[in-house]
């Protein structure tokens, strides 16, 4: 067992050359890979109580199973968002943005955003008074009527509408108002206003109480095929009879409305390893679908609105990377980027360590050959005649050397090559001597 630790011994020390090769190869490693995405990231969502904080809450009760953790920014809705994207310095990464408000920005703006895809279906809806005829939105005139508060998605829409038939702002009469959410809603149950439009999911609880409300009915938007086919970002969607409210049977017969798409949207500051995480999270969340939404229709990549990440599209077509699918996120992020340059580290390392084997012999019998030069100049001017005089200090000499190579440790399978140098070195020393004593014979005097 000693002999076999002082084997290994040897062997580690004529080998640790590769020791600083290796950490310079995983140092060069752990430099270049991608640094792993962060654990956390800011949200800019919408006002509270509306359907963009609604969803963002459980995108964020998911993530945390993760260990993931989601910052939520309230803000005054679509258009803020996007601005909060957009500034110089972004406090958020990504946000919930209303399809169709892209077409507002600049062609270098919209650069410099994503989309991880569509999240779900955020209707466009218009209460109106009962006892009011309502047909086509210029009917809506001579009313009192909400647009949506400044900024909000909401206005965004229902701006689009009038501006497709031909109402501009500066044509708004003066009893249209820039409210929204839950004062419009107040406001028009109220009595204060003649009409509303919202934008939320049909479970938010400001449309469910809207559609509760007796004095209040749901506009139909009988050419919705038309504004669907100018205004793309704006799909038809029928709400069933009583969809709304089974027992008061709102709406009373089927409706058609107008809907665009909550979408998430990141921005530069975004890391896009993230993409699959927040994708996964938001199927999670909506995997059982909602009143307008399909089971499973959610997350999607389509309708497009920006760019659709890179990262994001991969997930659409593949799902989550393969060992994401068994291993926490965290773990499974780093895995994937250290694999990528794993590969090309083993075939610097494979042929390497191959060349360890020649090495080490090499460098064990070199301990040993080397002291070969010193015997194979004298054996030379042994047969040529040349040695020096000074036979007794040549023979100390390689004595010495004898003593010294006593103390040369090699593993045990090149003892036969140290002992074969002992037996060498010994012949040398017994020729220099013979040769010494004939001098000495020749040199005595004559009786």
């Amino acid at each position: 067992m000693r002999r076999v630790l002082k084997d290994l011994k040897i062997v580690l020390l004529a080998n640790l050359w590769i020791v600083p090769v290796v950490a310079g190869l995983v140092g060069a490693l752990f430099y270049f890979v991608a640094p792993p995405p962060p654990m956390s990231a800011t949200m800019a969502t919408g006002a509270e109580g509306g359907g963009y904080r609604a969803f963002a809450e459980k995108l964020k009760a998911e993530l945390a199973k993760q260990g993931f953790e989601l910052t939520l920014q309230p803000s005054a809705g679509s258009r803020d968002n996007l601005q909060r994207l957009l500034t110089a310095e972004p406090q958020v990464q990504m946000a919930l943005v209303q399809s169709g408000l892209e077409r507002q920005l600049e062609a270098a703006e919209r650069a410099r955003l994503e989309s991880l895809g569509a999240v779900y279906q955020e209707p466009l809806w218009l209460f109106h008074r009962a006892d009011i005829g309502f047909e086509q939105l210029s009917d809506l005139h001579a009313l009192r009527v909400s647009l949506g508060g400044v900024g909000s998605g909401t206005r965004a829409a229902s701006e689009a509408l009038l501006a497709a038939n031909g109402i501009t702002a500066d044509q708004y009469p003066a009893g249209w108002q820039p409210l929204g959410g839950n004062k419009a809603a107040d406001a028009l149950i109220a009595g204060e206003l003649d009409a509303a439009f919202f934008v939320s999911p049909a479970e938010n609880a400001r449309i469910q109480r809207l559609a509760a409300t007796p004095s209040l009915t749901l506009a139909h938007f009988s050419r919705a095929a038309a504004y669907q086919a100018h205004l793309p970002f704006l799909k038809r969607v029928t709400v069933a009879e009583g969809l709304l409210n089974l027992g008061l049977n709102a709406p009373a017969s089927a409706t058609d409305i107008l809907s665009p798409v909550a979408t998430l949207v990141v921005n530069q500051d975004f890391h896009p390893g993230l993409a699959p995480l927040i994708l996964e999270a938001a199927r999670e969340v909506m995997k059982d679908g909602s009143l307008l939404d399909p089971a499973g229709s959610f997350p999607s990549a389509e309708p497009r609105t920006f760019a659709l990440s890179g990262d994001a599209a991969h997930y659409y077509r593949n799902g989550l990377p393969l060992l994401q699918r068994y291993l926490p996120f965290r773990i499974a992020s780093l895995a994937d980027r250290y694999i990528i340059l794993l590969i090309p580290l083993l075939m610097v390392l494979i042929p390497l360590f191959k060349a360890v084997g020649p090495l080490y012999r090499w460098r064990i019998r070199a301990r040993i050959y080397r002291w070969y030069k010193h015997l194979r100049e004298i054996d030379r001017q042994l047969d040529a005649g040349t040695l020096p005089e000074r036979l007794g200090s040549e023979i100390q000499r390689l004595e010495r050397l004898e003593d010294s190579l006593s103390k040369v440790e090699v593993p045990l399978s090149y003892s036969n090559e140290l002992y074969q140098l002992h037996m060498h070195l010994r012949y040398v020393i017994e020729r220099l001597q013979a040769l010494q004593r004939r001098r000495a014979t020749q040199d005595e005097p004559l009786g």
